[in-house]
């Protein structure tokens, strides 16, 4: 679900990483250059990018992206040019050859029209004939070339190593659900309300049971104001949490989806949680101002919607599938020993 679009744009960010991703040269910038004067106070790269580090994650980790599909079209061109040397073509003849004269035929006039009626213009046929028609070869041939790529690369010893940012996560205040030492820590910032959050649930639920002592998995509360009642679900979860069942508690949240305030109550009461005590704790608002803090958190780090997820700190956004997460920490055990991330903050 998405969040409000942030009212700063994130392009002169964008940009300013960018400069910093430059080749490096004898006056590249480094921690100790002062890039900024105010009334006789220097502030240096290094610490403003300490101090602002959650500010910038979302610009990083866009150059990244960019970075990532720039060098995946890079090792394509590398892949097809060795390919073509190995059949003495031309990469074009060796296109024609594999890709090419795989395209199916150009789709009858028929198709041609089906197509046109599904468009949003007033403009004739006639006129947007040639458009439509040189579309669908464009899309055929892309189809035909990435399959064909995807079997070049299977054949090939092709090994990534490019970096993806990390972004330092605080703990205080967190529940966390296993060893917070584990190898792997995956937090989770979601909304009990955000359909794209129940989504994810039950492939997290399956994860906690496979990972157990190897992963551990976090949860930030992060309520959208568009979700009515997803406030106090956050609340109330902290409140049966005050108690020691906050897992138990969260788990029924994703479960059930009841989150009006007398269901809340009635879950606390399925636990066996003190009735007396949860009821004053949910209705005081005395969780609130923590709910608050972590989602005020999220908006630092440029979240755009729920979930978002940060797998020993590399990001990943949208109701993934139990494969994408899996495979995301899978990816983990080789690499965590060598980060020595730091979960930090006050654990």
């Amino acid at each position: 679900m998405m969040r409000p679009a942030a009212a700063m744009s994130l392009a002169p960010l964008l940009l300013s990483i960018l400069s910093y991703a430059a080749p490096a040269s004898n006056d590249a910038p480094g921690p100790e250059t002062v890039i900024a004067d105010v009334n006789g106070m220097k502030i240096t790269l290094g610490q403003f990018e300490e101090e602002r580090a959650h500010n910038l994650f979302q610009a990083r980790d866009g150059f990244y992206n960019i970075e990532k599909k720039i060098l995946e079209d890079y090792i394509d061109n590398i892949v097809l040019k060795q390919e073509a040397q190995k059949e003495g073509l031309s990469i074009d003849q060796l296109l024609d050859k594999h890709v090419r004269s795989t395209v199916p035929k150009d789709p009858s006039e028929e198709s041609l029209h089906v197509y046109y009626e599904g468009l949003d213009s007033k403009e004739p046929y006639e006129a947007l004939r040639e458009k439509i028609l040189n579309r669908v070869r464009q899309v055929r041939f892309d189809k035909a070339k990435a399959a064909y790529m995807q079997t070049l690369k299977a054949k090939a010893n092709v090994v990534v190593s490019l970096p993806q940012p990390r972004a330092e996560i605080a703990l205080a205040n967190t529940p966390v659900l296993g060893d917070k030492n584990a190898p792997v820590m995956l937090i989770e910032y979601a909304d009990y309300e955000c359909p794209y959050c129940q989504q994810v649930a039950p492939a997290l639920f399956k994860l906690e049971n496979e990972y157990k002592g190897k992963v551990a998995f976090a949860f930030k509360d992060t309520p959208l104001p568009n979700h009515p009642h997803a406030q106090k679900a956050a609340e109330a979860a902290r409140c049966a949490g005050a108690q020691g069942k906050y897992w138990d508690f969260h788990h029924e949240l994703f479960a059930s989806k009841k989150l009006e305030v007398p269901d809340l109550k009635l879950n606390a009461h399925k636990l066996n949680l003190d009735k007396a005590a949860f009821d004053q704790c949910l209705d005081s608002g005395s969780q609130a101002a923590v709910v608050k803090t972590q989602s005020d958190e999220a908006s630092d780090l440029g979240l755009q919607g729920t979930p978002s997820f940060f797998i020993n700190g590399r990001f990943m956004s949208g109701a993934a599938s139990y494969e994408q997460l899996k495979d995301a920490i899978e990816q983990e055990p080789a690499t965590s020993s060598k980060q020595q991330l730091k979960q930090t903050a006050k654990r």
